[in-house]
């Protein structure tokens, strides 16, 4: 991971926006830190007499977010509303909405109350594949407080409120100006600073910390370099169509990294890498070992998948029980989405998890959050609320 920042770049070092924006697209160019809409960083800047954090809108990716993709929220009100013990996400969203200082802006990210109680101007958050890697390893807390002194590590906790309050909580007597980060274990990593260019580079440093302890302890190796048996991705792709109601696109993959991942299907279904993914990839893939045949693995997997529901619904609506990925013993790891944009993001996603679930099983195994963090994640409540108004 090495450092993008170019002064010749920076056109205006005295706009603290311009210089935000320039840095969220150097944090956005790497996939390794953020992935398709994941992450978000924010600025406080002080505006007749209001200090507002700026803080990235709903709906826009860091490598290419511009000014009118940050949403400015009156500062005051999001650190207020972290003294509250209990907010639902769906009422965060109408307080910070209410707060906003210009209501033609996008919607605050989720963790505009996170990032408006740490007290810098600038707040970077990425959910950098080495670190939650070594996070999602079986002896992942052990291995990150000896890699990160200094730095506030806390398990894992649902995004939005609840975070947020966690933070509120941990923080009220930490002396600030001794951290150098925090850590969420299974989700990512938080730096800051006064400065741009000093909060963007010590994300760089501290991501680089985690790649080099993964170089040397954990390397990637794909043995498996072609495939080994012939499958007919025609019946696949009726079948799922069959199953979610509608023509699905799908990528195969078949890259020496899939055809590995894919010869290990013990490995295939211990969870995702961030909690955000679960959104578009569900908690586990469809698993299609050789000798099995595709209806009754399929037929398996819809009633595991409504078994999964009914153990911790609480009167949520059911999403669709057919796979978004099937990992293919021998053949390689097939996505499927509604169109070839879908598709393709989350094949991105399983290519992330499936290097970082290889490289956690050489250090000794990997683990994601578990089943009841995973329904929590995607079946948030502000998820529900958008299936519930269509």
């Amino acid at each position: 991971m090495k450092s993008l920042w170019d002064e010749h770049a920076v056109t205006n070092r005295y706009d603290p926006l311009a210089l935000r924006v320039y840095t969220s697209n150097l944090l956005g160019q790497s996939d390794a830190l953020v992935l398709h809409g994941g992450g978000n960083t924010s600025v406080k800047i002080t505006h007749n007499s209001v200090p507002t954090l700026y803080v990235k809108g709903s709906g826009w990716d860091l490598v290419s977010i511009q000014k009118e993709g940050f949403a400015p929220v009156a500062l005051a009100p999001l650190c207020a509303l972290a003294e509250q013990e209990r907010l639902s996400d769906t009422q965060m969203v109408a307080a910070q909405r209410a707060a906003m200082r210009d209501t033609n802006a996008p919607n605050p990210s989720v963790e505009a109350i996170l990032h408006a109680l740490i007290p810098f101007a600038y707040v970077d958050h990425t959910h950098a594949d080495a670190v939650v890697t070594i996070s999602n390893s079986k002896k992942g807390k052990a291995h990150i407080k000896a890699l990160y002194p200094g730095f506030l590590i806390l398990p894992y906790v649902m995004p939005g409120f609840e975070l947020a309050r966690e933070i509120y909580l941990r923080t009220r007597k930490l002396d600030w100006s001794t951290c150098k980060g925090i850590i969420l274990h299974h989700h990512g990593i938080f730096t800051f600073a006064d400065d741009a260019k000093e909060a963007y580079e010590k994300m760089i440093a501290a991501v680089r910390v985690a790649e080099d302890f993964l170089a040397k302890n954990a390397p990637l190796a794909t043995p498996v370099q072609t495939f080994s048996r012939t499958f007919d991705m025609a019946v696949l792709r009726q079948e799922i169509e069959a199953l979610k109601g509608h023509p699905v696109e799908m990528v195969l993959n078949q890259s020496p990294l899939a055809l590995t991942y894919a010869s290990k299907p013990a490995l295939t279904c211990k969870g995702v890498l961030t909690p955000e993914h679960i959104i578009r990839t569900k908690r586990i893939p469809l698993v299609l070992r050789e000798g099995k045949e595709l209806k009754k693995v399929l037929n398996a997997y819809v009633k595991a998948y409504r078994t999964y529901f009914a153990r911790h619904a609480k009167g949520e609506i059911c999403l669709n029980p057919a796979p978004n990925y099937a990992v293919i013993e021998g053949f390689g790891v097939v996505s499927f989405g509604k169109n070839a944009k879908e598709a393709k993001i989350i094949d991105d996603i399983i290519t992330h998890t499936m290097e970082a679930v290889l490289r956690a099983e050489a250090l000794g195994g990997y683990v994601s959050i578990d089943e009841a963090q995973s329904f929590g994640m995607e079946y948030w409540e502000l998820e529900q609320a958008k299936m519930r108004k269509a």
